[in-house]
């Protein structure tokens, strides 16, 4: 419970600054101040309006969840309006360049793309990678596991097509999502879900694949049979399970 209470308050850390001012004018309005996120959600906010309505989605999603897997080189978008609806799959997005291989992050330097659970910590309209997201690594789990001084960080989803560790896309696709993770940050959700999965572990190649890496890596598997009940429970249910981690650093999922 220590932990879980540590990730709270985090969590009210980080949204303090973004939260005065989405109150005083709008979450959407702060980010159309910045003159390049302006553009794009000109240039893209009534596309977006028509391929949710062609999907039967209701215009702006006010919970998104956004999924990862490594080896499969994808990036999925969830969305839902109300916590008692099921999530709905809006788009895939390849993943444009992977550095590292299998494998959490463990300290900096080490070019790993991290794997475990995460959420949207920073919306950054003007990036070196056009535009980004950044996501809360290290998180608690990793905080204990990884290197105790230089652990790494600034993981971001963005454009360009470029990495050293982060979730790169095409320009196109990270203009999309961040115009929806926007609104949905706007509609109140202050912690916007990101799990990063090893590989799809309902593919068959994928798991292949996965065996052989892990063939001799005990330490690997048991990590990987921490996170995979969490995949195993959304795609039964399309809803997200609660995930705690324990004073090892280890994660707990339970429904």
């Amino acid at each position: 419970m220590g932990s879980f209470k540590r990730i709270l308050f985090l969590g009210i850390v980080i949204f303090a600054t973004q939260y005065v001012i989405a109150q005083k004018g709008g979450f959407v309005e702060w980010q159309k101040s910045n003159s390049n996120a302006k553009a794009v959600f000109k240039q893209k906010e009534d596309t977006l309006k028509k391929q949710f309505a062609a999907a039967g989605i209701s215009w702006p999603a006010t919970q998104i969840y956004i999924r990862s897997f490594k080896y499969d080189s994808q990036m999925e978008l969830w969305v839902r309006n109300k916590s008692t609806e099921k999530f709905k799959l809006f788009k895939t997005y390849k993943i444009c360049a992977l550095s590292g291989s299998l494998g959490p992050k463990r300290m900096e330097g080490d070019y790993q793309v991290p794997e475990g659970f995460y959420y949207v910590n920073l919306f950054k309209p003007s990036s070196t990678y056009h535009m980004a997201l950044g996501i809360n690594y290290p998180n608690i789990s990793d905080e204990i596991k990884s290197d105790s001084i230089h652990p790494g960080g600034d993981i971001y989803i963005h454009g360009s097509c470029v990495t050293v560790g982060c979730i790169p896309i095409m320009d196109n696709q990270i203009e999309e999502l961040y115009i929806i993770a926007s609104y949905a940050r706007q509609s109140g959700q202050e912690f916007i879900p990101v799990h990063i999965f090893p590989i799809r572990f309902n593919v068959a190649k994928s798991v292949e694949y996965f065996n052989r890496v892990v063939k001799e890596n005990n330490k690997y598997l048991d990590f990987v049979k921490q996170i995979r009940p969490a995949f195993d429970y959304f795609e039964e249910n399309k809803k997200l399970p609660f995930i705690l981690v324990n004073k090892k650093g280890e994660y707990v999922v339970s429904h």
